[in-house]
């Protein structure tokens, strides 16, 4: 139905419930020379009289007694559903779409998703992990982390710590095939490569070189666009590789791993947590996104500081 259409019946309608033209267009912020004009137009369009009108008072027509009566179920219904949308929009509850990266993310995702339904439980998480980027829209997404700024221009962007990227191995790794000293010296070691899981395409290694980042294809002895099957492998001994902070942080800090060649570790890119009009955000979206900020801005529990690395690395750096 045309909005003119609408907006004349509700007018109609007000009129009717306050006895007076001049009170609903009072009531509705216009004119009452807008408000009777409109009573006039649907009357036209319906090609009936709605209301007898004077100066003084109105009285409904038959016909405008019948119209009256079948379109009132409607504006309620509407005045309903407009109220039940104004009150989602504060209401810390409901349905909550997020996605991210599938690649480790799980680990850092679920904390904080479980602390944010323990304090609001009437949330129910939506998560759907995917290294691949889908539509903002049609995916009806509340709240997105990406690694990285999200190429969509529509969507605000908000830096949480940054993704070190760090080459390491296992201790047992390194007692059978040596600590490399140089990043020429990798050509002799058994690497992993990741395949990106949308693409399939193989990543190059990123690492400093001087001011630089430079990025190097490795020779693989290992290839996977599984994240946690390749952690799994540098883990056991069989490859060394190159992992992120939010993967490798637990287990070098174990000792479970060590990190090498630390000076041409990189931290060039961040994870971001991105999100829609800072205007229309619903309240349980905006909670959320408080919350990741609050727990995750400093990157506590994932950004590997230089004197814990220097420790870690003992003869390995």
């Amino acid at each position: 139905m045309p909005i003119n259409e609408l907006r004349a019946i509700a007018t109609f309608a007000k009129a009717v419930e306050l006895g007076s033209l001049r009170q609903a267009a009072r009531a509705q912020g216009v004119s009452p020379q807008a408000a009777s004009q409109a009573v006039a137009q649907l009357e036209q369009h319906l090609g009936v009289r709605l209301l007898h009108r004077t100066t003084r008072s109105l009285a409904l027509t038959e016909e405008g007694q019948h119209f009256l009566e079948n379109t009132q179920p409607a504006l309620a219904a509407l005045d309903r559903a407009l109220s039940l949308a104004r009150e989602s929009r504060e209401e810390i509850a409901g349905p909550l779409r997020i996605v991210g990266p599938k690649s480790s993310f799980a680990p850092v995702l679920m904390p904080l998703v479980d602390a944010f339904c323990r304090r609001h439980p009437g949330i129910v998480p939506d998560v759907r992990l995917d290294d691949g980027i889908g539509n903002w829209v049609l995916d009806r997404v509340d709240v997105g982390f990406r690694i990285g700024v999200s190429p969509d221009e529509s969507v605000i962007a908000r830096r949480l710590f940054p993704i070190q990227l760090f080459i390491c191995a296992a201790p047992e790794y390194l007692q059978r095939h040596g600590v490399p000293r140089s990043l020429d010296d990798l050509a002799g070691h058994r690497c992993s490569v990741f395949r990106h899981g949308a693409t399939d395409n193989v990543l190059p290694w990123y690492l400093k070189v001087g001011d630089e980042i430079e990025h190097r294809y490795m020779t693989a002895a290992l290839s996977t666009n599984d994240a946690e099957l390749e952690l799994h492998a540098v883990l056991s001994g069989q490859v060394l590789g190159q992992l992120a902070n939010i993967a490798a942080a637990p287990h070098i800090r174990a000792g479970r791993l060590v990190p090498l060649l630390l000076a041409h570790s990189c931290e060039h890119i961040g994870l971001h947590v991105y999100y829609g009009s800072r205007a229309s955000v619903p309240r349980r979206v905006r909670a959320f996104i408080d919350m990741a900020v609050e727990r995750m801005q400093d990157g506590a529990g994932h950004v590997l500081t230089a004197r814990e690395l220097a420790a870690a690395a003992g003869g390995g750096g």
